[in-house]
């Protein structure tokens, strides 16, 4: 049995014309700039934070669904991303390897890597976090570890100790709501600039850098980061001729910007 492995070299080269209006902090958003494979039996890209996967209840926010949508007739959801997560996503294109797709993350035989950054340093480098996930019993959209809760089991590895932050490697074995993000802050290193589960605050060049100064032409800081700290790397499975492949998503630059300041830091 084959396995191939796709990264972003494989993008498709599209026409300018192909622009979608997302919303007012991202006017417009290009298909074409973030596909990473499309075949004729599913579509993957590599989702940029801010960008819904599915219309949410309300619909009124553009979704990536609604743009595949436009642009292919027909799209199946396989598998979604938090709003403010990047990274790889993959949409099917017809019935067959839709219900082909979903049979496999159900069956937990797909393998779905991160990569995120956390607050604090883990005394423990690596290692598994097993706690049982449910909705709060008091807020909507917010989830929890709790004893009733649905079985969830995270797999962590610290691939770069900043001391004031951990730059980490998540697999995830269960495909719960947020599960990385309640896992995280259950450990007690919550993802960075999470508003639901951590502190919500960006982090700041000048908190970063001891001789930080502001440029002449801005009245105040623009935030390195200000959008939650992780990003959905890679995933492996089956497509329907049952040829192992495995898709890998680009780190965007928001988050390379960071990780070059902080390694320059522990220099």
């Amino acid at each position: 049995m084959k396995k191939k492995f796709v990264n972003s070299n494989t993008l498709e080269k599209e026409s300018s014309s192909q622009i979608t209006r997302m919303n007012t902090e991202n006017p417009y958003i290009k298909i074409s700039n973030y596909i990473i494979a499309d075949t004729p039996d599913f579509i993957a890209l590599n989702k940029p934070s801010g960008l819904l996967s599915i219309p949410d209840r309300e619909g009124k926010d553009i979704s990536l669904k609604k743009l595949l949508l436009e642009k292919y007739g027909h799209i199946f959801t396989v598998h979604r991303l938090d709003k403010d997560t990047s990274g790889l996503i993959v949409f099917a294109k017809n019935e067959a390897t839709h219900k082909h797709l979903s049979q496999q993350f159900e069956a937990r035989q797909t393998e779905k890597i991160y990569l995120g950054l956390v607050l604090g340093s883990l005394a423990e480098k690596k290692g598994n976090i097993e706690a049982p996930i449910a909705e709060h019993p008091g807020k909507k959209g917010l989830m929890t570890v709790h004893r009733k809760g649905k079985e969830s089991l995270t797999d962590y590895e610290v691939l770069e100790d900043f001391k004031i932050f951990s730059w980490l490697q998540f697999q995830i074995h269960t495909g719960r709501t947020h599960q990385i993000r309640v896992h995280a802050k259950h450990i007690g290193h919550p993802v960075v600039c999470d508003d639901l589960y951590g502190d919500g605050k960006p982090i700041l060049l000048s908190s970063l850098k001891h001789k930080f100064k502001l440029s002449k032409n801005e009245l105040e800081e623009r935030p390195i980061l200000k959008r939650l700290g992780l990003h959905a790397l890679s995933l492996q499975f089956k497509t329907p001729g049952n040829e192992i492949i495995k898709l890998e998503a680009p780190l965007p630059k928001d988050l390379k910007a960071l990780l070059q300041q902080l390694r320059k830091r522990k220099h």
